[in-house]
């Protein structure tokens, strides 16, 4: 009997250690609350993620599973979780035909020292008000919100730590959008974040990112190429589309709140 629950208890030790799910710093200086964030949950692995923050006393934790873990997204609700986002995820397959011609004419190349602020400008024009997982929660303030994005687009400049590589393109001399890079093990790129000036969103500059990035991860020999994107930003699809990519999965972003349980 001693030896069964041992080997139960080692089986649940292992589970809680497999659990993604971690304290994150960044959230907590942005919006001065414990945070936590957990990624690829499961029914399975929910109730390890519920411990583990509330032994590490978190306030809000962000979550997300497939949305084919249609059971997880069911009891998360039913332990206070609460939907913010449903993020689509595309793919292009590097390997198979050749990158697309850009007929733009915007220039795409990497970020270069100094122009840091002007992508976190470009960032804070485009993402003002974007209504992703921070800005759906009624309880964040709205401007700490903003300022998520804009960070991480400043961060992703000066640290290889955020991203692999930052492209921009460049419209009349100005920086007027930006994406960053990020590449894995498995041969496979990333578009993490993705920004167009509002003044020159009709020249055709998501395009020309977009191509750029694929050339960029073609060039460090990625096979495959993902972006993803809110469900209801149906423009950004449709630039994917275009480009070859295809609907490849999605994820649900919920919020739960351990004070108001």
């Amino acid at each position: 009997m001693k030896g069964r629950q041992l080997l139960r208890l080692s089986l649940q030790f292992m589970r809680v250690k497999a659990v993604p799910v971690a304290l994150s710093a960044i959230d907590e200086e942005r919006f001065g609350i414990r945070t936590a964030r957990a990624s690829a949950v499961t029914l399975e692995t929910l109730p390890a993620v519920l411990h583990y923050c509330r032994d590490n006393r978190v306030v809000l934790l962000i979550a997300r599973c497939l949305a084919s873990e249609l059971t997880a997204a069911q009891a998360m609700e039913r332990h206070g979780f609460a939907l913010m986002d449903t993020l689509v995820y595309y793919a292009r397959d590097l390997t198979k035909g050749l990158v697309p011609t850009d007929a733009g004419a915007a220039l795409v190349r990497p970020v270069r020292p100094g122009e840091e602020e002007a992508v976190k400008s470009v960032a804070a024009e485009s993402f003002k008000g974007y209504f992703g997982h921070y800005h759906a929660d009624p309880r964040l303030d709205p401007a700490k919100c903003d300022e998520a994005y804009t960070d991480w687009a400043y961060r992703s400049c000066v640290s290889r730590e955020v991203a692999d590589e930052v492209l921009v393109a460049v419209l009349d001399g100005v920086v007027a959008g930006f994406t960053t890079l990020r590449l894995d093990g498995r041969r496979e790129g990333e578009i993490l974040l993705f920004g167009v000036a509002p003044v020159v969103q009709r020249r055709a500059v998501s395009q020309s990112l977009g191509v750029g990035a694929m050339r960029w991860c073609s060039s460090k020999d990625a096979a495959r190429l993902t972006v993803s994107t809110q469900i209801t930003n149906v423009a950004s699809q449709k630039v994917w589309t275009r480009l070859g990519f295809e609907p490849s999965h999605a994820h649900y972003t919920f919020h739960k709140w351990f004070d108001a349980s």
